[in-house]
């Protein structure tokens, strides 16, 4: 079997520090910041459902859904004004996530924080009293300027506060947070829907208030990295900072090679440019492949227009909402699998169960698709056992991308990049993230249309390509210290090419010895 990367225990430093309440609970809150994320692919999904908004705002939508049986239940939603609502979110997170790059490095990862949470807050206001379609999108487009800023500065806060051995678990508070978003939004959507008078929507639009003054209020009271106290200049703070952190007074070793690593750092004048530099091909390939496969893994087409999907497979309208319900909780649940497992299985190993379990299920979701709509996309009368199950392997395959692609494709890229690098190559695991999110909801619902229950089959092409690219090319990142990562690409049979011993020169050595072979 090929060599494939992972240090080995006693490969790398172990800083002295324990899982303290503090460091416990600014986690929690800081994590709090994928709520608006999450919360916002589950409402956007569950209103594109509702009648009221598609009368007022999606007549054409409206007119395919009631009035034109002959449509083809593939093709009912395919708008791609409808699509531009709900896309338009994420090239302005794009965007966002650039500009957040210079914010998060100059004035630390709270800031950014707070950036996106009043951004979101503005935008959900605009939603929830929006009267025309121009409202709606102008709204969107300031909720995709705070998910930028706060994907950009969360997950490294996240990585930088957390004690190395509980990185994994604490980062992916994060996804878990994302996950609660959906599964609270598509709850709230099911008894909004029912709400006489049709205007629930706007109680589901601007309900995302609520995860957006969590997030600015969390922002004002935490506590910032030391890391980041350390690239501004505030050595003592950063110290104290620190030490409480850590819960130990033994910080020194940890302090030394965090202030060497921002001396490596403010040498670098141009982190865009040094990005492109050999030395980082490897850092630079992950931070483009890992959010463009994520988003390949077919998931965002479930999560945002489950409602939808449900609703096209047969489904009617409470039912389709009561199942996308039913795998949010599966999302949520198996993403606390993730936190249990991650530091203690590794990052590879639930990288490529995940991917064989989503492979298997697509494939079976694709047979039963086709099975029954065949390619003119008219059913008839669906059997209860068949709706069963679908909603059973779609439910299989969210966990599998719950606890893999879902948490990883956030936690890998953001403890990987050394600090010199970090807010920029974080930046471009955002953009490539939401450029892709955008390109998949503008495009799902025309491939819907066109390519019927084949489209299972494109993401589950993708999701095998994803699982050997893991397979080969990522190395074990469980247990090493985030300011020693660069050591895991010097120890692993392919990246070795591109990084010399004195590219890491402020840590430890590491030697090929070290790899697992797998």
């Amino acid at each position: 079997m090929p060599a494939v990367g992972g240090i080995g225990p006693g490969g790398g430093k172990e800083y002295p520090g324990n899982l303290t309440p503090f460091v416990t609970v600014t986690c929690i809150v800081a994590a709090m910041g994928g709520l608006i994320f999450g919360y916002d692919i589950g409402i956007s999904g569950g209103v594109t459902s509702m009648d009221p908004f598609l009368k007022k705002f999606f007549m054409s939508v409206y007119r395919k859904k009631h009035n034109d049986k002959t449509t083809n239940e593939y093709c009912q939603y395919d708008s791609q004004t409808l699509t531009m609502f709900t896309s338009s979110l994420y090239l302005a997170a794009l965007l966002s996530s650039l500009v957040a790059s210079t914010i998060t490095r100059r004035f630390g990862r709270k800031l950014s924080m707070l950036f996106g949470g009043l951004l979101f807050l503005i935008g959900a206001l605009i939603n929830g009293f929006a009267q025309a379609i121009w409202m709606l999108i102008v709204g969107r487009i300031l909720l995709g300027f705070g998910i930028g800023f706060a994907n950009q500065s969360v997950p490294l806060y996240l990585s930088e506060m957390a004690p190395y051995k509980y990185r994994g678990a604490l980062n992916i508070g994060f996804q878990l947070s994302i996950t609660v978003g959906i599964l609270v939004a598509n709850v709230l959507n099911y008894f909004f829907a029912k709400i006489k008078g049709g205007w629930g929507w706007r109680l589901s639009l601007g309900g995302a208030m609520v995860p957006a003054l969590i997030i600015t209020i969390g922002s004002l009271v935490l506590p910032d990295t030391p890391n980041s106290m350390i690239e501004r200049g505030e050595h003592e703070k950063a110290r104290q900072q620190l030490r409480k952190v850590r819960g130990v007074e033994d910080i020194d070793e940890e302090f030394n090679d965090l202030i060497a690593a921002s001396e490596e750092s403010k040498k670098v004048e141009h982190p865009w440019r040094n990005l492109l530099q050999r030395k980082y091909r490897p850092h630079l390939t992950m931070a483009i492949m890992i959010p463009f496969f994520q988003q390949f893994t077919g998931i965002n087409v479930i999560m945002f227009y489950a409602p939808v999907l449900f609703g096209s497979i047969g489904f009617k309208d409470d039912s389709a909402l009561m199942s996308a319900v039913i795998t949010d909780v599966v999302n949520v649940a198996a993403t606390v699998v993730s936190i249990y497992g991650v530091d203690k299985w590794g990052r590879r190993a639930l990288f490529l169960e995940g991917g064989a379990q989503m492979i298997i299920c697509q494939a079976v979701v694709a047979a039963a698709i086709g099975a029954k709509f065949g390619i003119d996309g008219n059913p008839g009368d669906l059997p209860k056992w068949y709706a069963i199950v679908v909603v059973m392997f779609i439910c299989i395959y969210v966990a599998g991308f719950a606890w893999s692609w879902g948490p990883l494709g956030w936690l890998v890229p953001s403890e990987i990049f050394p600090l010199e690098i970090r807010s920029a190559a974080q930046s471009i695991n955002v953009s490539v993230n939401m450029l892709f999110t955008f390109f998949v909801a503008q495009i799902f619902l025309t491939m819907l249309c066109h390519m019927k229950f084949g489209l299972f089959i494109f993401f589950g092409f993708f999701v095998v390509i994803m699982t050997i690219f893991i397979y080969f090319f990522l190395p074990e990142t469980k247990g090493i210290p985030i300011e020693e990562m660069g050591k895991v690409w010097k120890a692993h049979p392919y990246w070795s090419k591109f990084v010399e011993n004195d590219d890491y020169g402020h840590g430890v050595e590491l030697n090929k010895g070290a790899v697992k072979n797998v």
